[in-house]
């Protein structure tokens, strides 16, 4: 029973901590969308309002795959928190549940850092 209470334990965790880099994440993708608009407002050349608007989209796209990644973190947590019973192979249903979720998190993360990497190059290049 003792391990089983542990490992709802640590589910919480990681979805309070998903949820918490999710919200970092949207803020960021904020900051990085008003300093799209500040380079295009110097008017550079037609290439810079290429990349400028394929980065508008992208992080659209992201922000919408941040709101429904912490609205399932939201979701895991609600049905976490109505537990009740924890016998009779909680612990395995809840962590083969738990597996896309924690799969989906990773490919975004990852995704979510190549984007940055290319964004903080382009701020480079464009930047003075």
């Amino acid at each position: 029973m003792q391990t089983q209470v542990s490992h709802l334990s640590d589910l919480k965790f990681n979805l309070e901590t998903w949820r918490r880099e999710l919200r970092f994440h949207f803020n960021e993708m904020d900051t990085f969308e008003e300093k799209l608009e500040e380079i295009a407002a110097r008017e550079y050349n037609k290439s810079a309002s290429i990349s400028i608007e394929q980065f508008q989209n992208r992080i659209l796209i992201e922000k919408d795959a941040i709101s429904k990644l912490k609205h399932r973190c939201k979701s895991k947590m609600a049905n976490l928190n109505k537990v009740h019973d924890y016998g009779n192979g909680f612990e395995t249903k809840f962590q083969s549940d738990h597996r896309p979720l924690m799969e989906d998190m990773r490919t975004y993360i990852k995704m979510h850092y190549e984007l940055k990497e290319e964004m903080m190059t382009f701020f480079l290049n464009w930047l003075e």
